[in-house]
């Protein structure tokens, strides 16, 4: 069965998602998966924490420090999210959101686009 357009667009994003923070912390996430909903690329990515970060979630003060670390480099390297997106779609990003989970080590970015990929892609 041939993979739809749609599919192997999120695989791209996934994959250039990956590069990305490999080649900007030195490690990746365990996985990454895209899914384009209407206007909305959404990137859920698994095993983010590192072996310190998992040390340090393990107390209340630790949970906040890493938190903050990990939304300061977000908003440092925010514009280099939305380039790969729009790179990747042709879509112009509007707005982009990120949050990351300390209690399962995941973290989610969800970025809106001007037009619904989704539509295009079916």
């Amino acid at each position: 069965m041939p993979v739809s357009k749609k599919r192997k667009l999120e695989s791209e994003i996934s994959e250039a998602f990956i590069k990305f923070q490999r080649e900007l912390i030195g490690r990746g996430p365990q996985e990454a998966r895209t899914y384009i909903v209407e206007d909305m690329v959404i990137t859920r990515f698994k095993g983010v924490l590192t072996v310190e970060e998992k040390h340090l979630v393990e107390n209340n003060d630790g949970r906040k420090l890493v938190k903050k670390m990990r939304q300061l480099l977000r908003e440092m390297y925010s514009t280099n999210y939305e380039n790969i997106v729009e790179k990747c779609t042709g879509a112009r990003v509007h707005s982009s959101h990120s949050d990351i989970s300390t209690k399962i080590g995941e973290r989610i970015e969800v970025f809106i686009v001007d037009r619904d990929l989704e539509k295009e892609l079916n």
